[in-house]
């Protein structure tokens, strides 16, 4: 699995912590994403170790760094998986320094001990600036996690800027760090893929996963629906493949009529799939497919238990987290088949390739037709499946950063 000019992180540093959580604040005001949650665990790995830690931010006004008291704020004002509008207004009352940008590496020096490690797990703030900066410290290390590499081989799929942006992340992660830690195998070879030179240390740690408990008291009036229903979670943009399922379900009621399932699409708008926004605003009241935003992790866990199936027909994912909620609930998935799902999932999804419009509508109306059956119950890889943790994850990566 490893190409050349790789080798394995083998060595244990006990140095203190440099955590960048750029990304988590900048979702101020909105529900936290899966990249979010990430930072989320690293923060909270890192402040119930008894290494020295510490935080950095990029604002519009320069940087901010935390000590424990003001990341432990941050752990708790995002517990409930949202953040409030005013946190780093907040976090600069608690921060220990404040600095314009050009001032970082003085910031940084002053206020770091010797062979700090700067972790960045956000694919954010990874700037030449930053990493000129945080060279400056003595003996430093830079670890940096690799989610994925959607922006270079999907650019389709991208705001505008995005894939160069993305390359340059990319060149100074495998150029300047000394440990990349890669979401999964699968990722690596990505990586490897997309970069030609000398890679640095690596290591593979499948993510965690937080399971948030279902929350039917959470769920807007009406739901769950009585009857069988499909849900699929993510954002609405055009990757995530939310055009695929509404073909289906306009196939599906010319099919069944008043008897089509709901199609619940637990997600927010994104960009760039304005075909797809004009589609869900022509939907009628009565239109079997309905569309959920803002709905907390408890109301989608408890959407997920009681769903016939999750459908998820993405064209890319570094992770997908969605699918592997589902799984916890023994709850049948139909995916795209993509290589992470068969790395973390085995056999659990019915695998369909998100371009076979056909395999699809048969897949789902198999489901339907099922769903009452004995059919439709789950296969014992299913129910014997053991979600990635976040314990072995840092049982791997703290030994090493």
């Amino acid at each position: 699995m490893h190409g050349a000019g790789t080798k394995r992180a083998t060595t244990t540093n006990k140095a203190a912590r440099l955590l960048d959580l750029t990304r988590l604040t900048s979702r101020a005001g909105r529900t936290l994403t899966g990249v979010d949650r990430v930072e989320r665990a690293y923060l909270c790995a890192l402040l119930n170790s008894d290494v020295p830690c510490f935080g950095l931010i990029r604002t519009r006004l320069g940087y901010i760094l935390l000590g424990r008291e003001g990341m432990t704020f941050l752990r708790e004002a995002s517990a409930n998986g949202n953040l409030s509008e005013n946190i780093l207004g907040d976090l600069r009352t608690l921060a220990i320094a404040r600095v314009p940008k050009v001032f970082l590496g003085f910031a940084l020096r002053r206020h770091l001990p010797r062979g700090t490690v700067y972790v960045n797990t956000g694919h954010s703030n990874l700037t030449a600036r930053v990493v000129q900066a945080v060279r400056t410290v003595p003996d430093v290390r830079i670890a940096v996690l690799i989610h994925d590499t959607i922006p270079l081989d999907f650019p389709q799929y991208q705001a505008a800027g995005a894939p160069e942006r993305f390359a340059g992340f990319l060149a100074r992660a495998c150029g300047q760090a000394d440990l990349l830690i890669y979401n999964s195998y699968q990722t690596e070879q990505d990586v490897r893929r997309n970069f030609s030179g000398a890679l640095p240390e690596e290591i593979v740690a499948h993510l965690g996963i937080d399971f948030a408990d279902p929350a039917p008291q959470d769920l807007p009036r009406g739901l769950p629906p009585k009857g069988p229903y499909f849900v699929t979670v993510g954002t609405i943009e055009p990757r995530k493949g939310h055009d695929l399922l509404l073909d289906l379900w306009g196939n599906l009621a010319a099919e069944l009529g008043p008897d089509t399932p709901p199609l619940l699409i637990c997600g927010g708008r994104g960009w760039n799939n304005q075909a797809v926004f004009d589609r869900l605003d022509a939907l009628g009241p009565d239109a079997p497919i309905r569309e959920l935003s803002g709905l907390s992790d408890g109301a989608i866990s408890e959407l997920l238990r009681g769903a016939t199936a999750l459908l998820f027909p993405s064209q890319a994912e570094g992770f997908g987290l969605p699918p592997a909620e589902a799984a916890r609930h023994i709850t049948p998935i139909v995916c795209n088949d993509l290589p992470i799902y068969r790395e973390f999932l085995g056999n659990i999804p019915v695998y369909a390739p998100s371009g076979d419009a056909k395999l699809w509508y048969q897949t789902v109306m198999n489901a339907y037709r099922n769903a009452h059956s004995t059919r439709n119950a789950p296969s014992s890889e299913a129910k014997l499946w053991k979600p990635p943790t976040w314990e072995a994850h840092f049982e791997l990566v703290l030994r090493v950063i």
